[in-house]
Parts: C-alpha cells; structure tokens; sequence
C-alpha cells in the first residue's frame, strides 16, 4: 500500500520504560511509526535522513506501525 506525509520525529510512550523518540510520517489519516525490514526499530539512521521531508512510501502496516519497502522524497 502507499502513504504519503511528511516525516518527524516525535517522543512516544511518553512516561513509560518503552519511552523513546521515534520517525515518524504525519499523514492526513494519523502517524505512522516508520521501520524498515532490517533497520533497528529504535535507531536507524536510514530512517534519520528522512526527519524534515515529504516521502511517499511503498509498505505494510503492523500494529500502527508502517514497515516500508521503498520510498521517494518528494519535498
């Protein structure tokens, strides 16, 4: 399936052992958190890159979270 947003980053779990600052893409319908098959889900510099750009992404989404195949940068 295909998404489309602009990627942040943004504290989740706020309060809990699972705290931690996450990327995520804001779009129309709500966040998603990003992943990608192989990256670590707590830090992955790949994902990093992205912080600040609109991107349409090619992926799956898993318990809230959008594990993506590919990806383009559009802004």
């Amino acid at each position: 399936m295909e998404y489309r947003g602009t990627v942040v980053r943004k504290a989740l779990s706020a309060g809990s052992k699972s705290e931690h600052e996450a990327v995520m893409l804001m779009t129309p319908d709500g966040a998603l958190k990003l992943r990608r098959p192989a990256g670590n889900p707590f830090s992955d510099p790949e994902l990093d890159r992205l912080v600040g750009h609109e991107i349409v992404a090619e992926g799956d989404l898993h318990a809230g979270q959008l594990v993506m195949k590919s990806w383009d940068v559009v802004g």
